[in-house]
């Protein structure tokens, strides 16, 4: 191999670390915790299931907060995954974003404690397949319809993309989504928990919610 060749090599490696640090440090952003300080006064992670992602912070500081938490989160994971097309780099676009995905639930800037990761990495989808994005969207939220809670919601939507991929016919596809399907479950744990037990928080619409809150 020539030295131009390892010098070739040296400065890809170098490219792709430097995306991974930047994927990261985006996902550190703590969309609802600055969102929640700065215009609310409030520290999201005090107040309701005690995270710092998009649920959360709907519940604790409305509709419009949440609304922007929820697409800056989503943004973190896009922004991330569009480096390899910025910056001219031949990786798959799927590997840089799980950096924002790691990122988010163990974000820099919030001591390591963040959130669930659903938003960021369906923007890490948009990124990569905006086609495919709008399905994995759609299918959450029917889902959301009819269980009325964003946890179910979010683990059947990530089952279902996972068990999708698989039509897509690669590989890189199929295992970082299945990585990720495991891992937001785990992140998960205690809404499973609470769900078994009957007790999960419920968003107020849908089906479910509808039928243990009839209008009177």
């Amino acid at each position: 191999m020539s030295i131009s060749q390892l010098q070739g090599g040296y400065k890809l490696n170098l490219k792709i670390f430097e995306m991974l640090v930047i994927a990261y440090l985006l996902g550190s952003i703590p969309s609802g915790v600055w969102i929640g300080k700065l215009f609310y006064g409030k520290d999201i992670r005090q107040y309701g299931s005690g995270n710092m992602g998009t649920t959360n912070t709907f519940r604790v500081l409305g509709k419009k907060a949440g609304l922007i938490v929820l697409l800056l989160d989503m943004l973190k994971g896009t922004l991330a995954a569009c480096q390899p097309y910025l910056f001219h780099v031949s990786i798959n676009v799927l590997i840089i974003g799980c950096a924002a995905v790691l990122g988010h639930v163990f974000p820099l800037f919030a001591h390591f404690k963040g959130g669930k990761a659903v938003a960021t990495s369906a923007g890490i989808l948009l990124a990569y397949n905006p086609g495919f994005f709008l399905v994995a969207w759609a299918i959450f939220l029917i889902t959301l319809y009819l269980s009325s809670m964003v946890s179910i919601a979010s683990m059947v939507g990530m089952t279902l993309i996972t068990i999708l991929s698989l039509f897509f016919h690669d590989s890189i596809l199929t295992t970082i989504a299945l990585v990720l399907t495991i891992f937001v479950f785990y992140r998960h744990k205690g809404n499973l928990k609470r769900i078994r037990e009957g007790n999960e928080n419920l968003v107020p619409f849908g089906l479910y919610y509808w039928h243990h809150h009839p209008k009177k």
